[in-house]
């Protein structure tokens, strides 16, 4: 299993209009065939000194292996995705875990 997160920073200057076109454009991601999940959300309301908040969205998915990662990769939602929403962050983490 490879577990695949992406934390999201949206620039300033963004819309409500556009952070809920960004979230639209998120969800899509759950047409990606090879992922087995697809989870998306924002920062909970933890407030513990090792949680980091300070990310507007996350995404979380989760393929049976590497090839399943790779074929996300170069899915056309995935791209789709890049193309309509890659203009709106600033800033992009992702980890990959086993």
């Amino acid at each position: 299993m490879l577990v695949h997160s992406v934390y999201f920073w949206l620039k300033d200057d963004i819309s409500q209009d556009e952070r809920s076109f960004f979230r639209a454009q998120l969800e899509s991601l759950k047409d990606v065939s090879s992922a087995q999940a697809v989870y998306v959300g924002t920062a909970a309301a933890t407030q513990r000194e090792v949680v980091d908040s300070s990310y507007d969205f996350a995404l979380t998915l989760i393929f049976e292996d590497l090839s399943a990662h790779d074929k996300y990769q170069s899915d056309p939602a995935h791209k789709a995705f890049l193309n309509n929403c890659s203009s709106m962050f600033d800033r992009i983490l992702i980890y990959d875990a086993d």
